[in-house]
């Protein structure tokens, strides 16, 4: 089952610009078991109309070019709970992370 995340009321910010996702033990960057693609993971610091957090968000393909402070759209943003070893929390993956073109004022 998939868990999506209803953003539609959510701003994104970006935190911490994206770095290679590695594989654990090592240096080597994690890649996409459907594509082949790389893994990046981009804080982001997402916030609605009571409150905001900084999460990690993890996405696969070319490597997100954006800045710290810049406001993105997230597509297709899944939580995926996670326990392992008597720890816990949720990942977080999205389809696409894009900077988003706020209109100018007049």
């Amino acid at each position: 089952m998939r868990l999506m995340v209803d953003t539609s009321r959510v701003q994104f910010m970006v935190s911490k610009a994206a770095e290679p996702r590695l594989e654990l033990n090592s240096q080597k960057q994690k890649v996409d078991r459907e594509t082949g693609q790389p893994q990046w993971v981009v804080g982001l610091f997402a916030m609605d109309e009571t409150d905001g957090e900084v999460i990690r968000v993890t996405v696969a393909g070319e490597q997100p070019k954006m800045s710290q402070g810049q406001p993105v759209l997230v597509r297709d943003l899944e939580a995926i709970p996670w326990s392992n070893n008597g720890k816990s929390g949720v990942a977080y993956r999205a389809s696409s992370i894009t900077p988003n073109a706020q209109p100018k004022a007049a």
